[in-house]
């Protein structure tokens, strides 16, 4: 009964620092592009959070917010396979949560939260109920997001291994499936950007854990010890890998099956500290609690990110620009009762989320940060640090 009550008061301080957050971020382009361009599954998920929340920044976050705490609760149910002991399979959770790229994934509006979530609903169905049901599972995930056809491909592989010709065939169908609908994005002449992914897998794992989670995927492969997550990780890892030498990958495609590693990882680590003497196990102490204060400290400079500014000459820099700002000008023009101006076009679509839309009356220009020279200039600034200057004008029409 403990454990229960602390697993869930820790996902309620997960979930209540991420609802929090919702009101430090603005929607960034990317975000705005998917909200507004072709219709998708998120998309339609997303718009329904607004009919009852409204358009805001916490219709926008909760969504995802609320598939990242489901995403928990399934990964702590599957690592009951994995994990005997209940205190482990919480701190499993705790590493879930606070690695930087599921604390991103649970945040911003992209595939990530929902690959993670739609991975771990299949495994759970995969352990617990009939091939039907799993086949009827994986037909859906093929019509939601082109992100899961490397879920097919590694259940063909995993077919393969355990002769499994049923398993085999749907997958086929459904990775081919998936292909023809939504494209695979291969493109451009081969170049190298092999070490730029493993710098970002290290960056959304942090080092230590993604260098122990490569160590576990190979030490499974030596051994002969593998199993379908060991596949779902393994085939998305070694693809965007070789992908990396003709193109720069986008990542969170990819790292949301590198996340399902992490029952493996865990049982590794507690299989290796206990067939050791307590005066040997040092070692695996200090690396896991090295390991924590990684975690803890990356996730505190993601929620605390707006003080790195006072250190930063430049905020376009910063690595959360893109997704401050716009509120904030909207907020700005909203007071001055001007709800449709003329700017570039990245800026007018995150403006067009907080009802600021496109028309020719007024016209905002972002000026350089020092330039105080006209007068009706609005500086956005954040902890008293200037971050973004701009001017708007009336369009004489006469």
């Amino acid at each position: 009964m403990i454990s229960r009550f602390i697993l869930f008061l820790i996902l309620g301080v997960d979930a209540l620092v991420l609802l929090l957050q919702t009101s430090e971020i603005s929607i960034s382009y990317d975000e705005a592009r998917l909200l507004y361009g072709d219709t998708s599954f998120l998309q339609l998920f997303i718009k329904t959070s607004f009919y009852f929340f409204g358009q805001n920044d916490f219709g926008l976050r909760l969504p995802m917010i609320a598939l990242h705490i489901s995403s928990a609760l399934l990964l702590y149910e599957i690592s009951k396979k994995y994990l005997i002991d209940v205190w482990s399979r919480l701190w499993l959770v705790v590493v879930f949560v606070l690695l930087p790229g599921v604390i991103s994934s649970a945040i911003l509006f992209n595939s990530a939260g929902l690959v993670i979530f739609g991975l771990l609903v299949f495994v759970y169905i995969y352990e617990n109920y009939a091939t039907n049901v799993q086949y009827l599972f994986l037909l859906m995930l093929c019509l939601i997001d082109s992100d899961f056809a490397y879920l097919f491909l590694a259940l063909f592989f995993y077919g393969l291994y355990t002769k499994d010709k049923v398993m085999v065939a749907i997958s086929s169908v459904l990775f081919l499936s998936n292909i023809y609908y939504y494209g695979l994005d291969i493109y451009g002449m081969p170049s190298g950007y092999f070490l730029d992914i493993m710098g970002i897998y290290a960056a959304v794992f942090t080092p230590i854990v993604f260098i122990y989670i490569f160590y576990v995927l190979y030490r499974r492969y030596v051994t002969k010890d593998i199993d379908l997550l060991w596949f779902i990780a393994t085939t998305a890892f070694i693809f965007s890998i070789l992908l990396s030498f003709r193109q720069r990958v986008d990542i969170e495609h990819f790292a949301p099956y590198v996340i399902l590693a992490l029952p493996l990882a865990a049982r590794t680590f507690i299989n290796s500290y206990r067939v050791r003497l307590k005066v040997f196990r040092g070692s695996y102490r200090n690396i896991f609690t090295v390991s924590l204060i990684f975690l803890l400290c990356n996730a505190l400079l993601v929620f605390f990110n707006k003080e790195l500014y006072l250190f930063i000459e430049n905020p376009n820099t910063h690595f959360a620009y893109k997704m401050h700002v716009a509120k904030e000008v909207a907020t700005k023009l909203h007071e001055q009762k001007i709800d449709c101006i003329q700017t570039d076009k990245e800026l007018a679509l995150r403006l067009r989320f907080y009802g600021v839309h496109n028309c020719d009356s007024y016209i905002l220009k972002e000026k350089e940060l020092n330039d105080v020279s006209e007068e009706n200039s609005v500086t956005i600034s954040y902890r008293n640090k200037h971050i973004f200057n701009y001017c708007v004008t009336k369009i004489n029409k006469l």
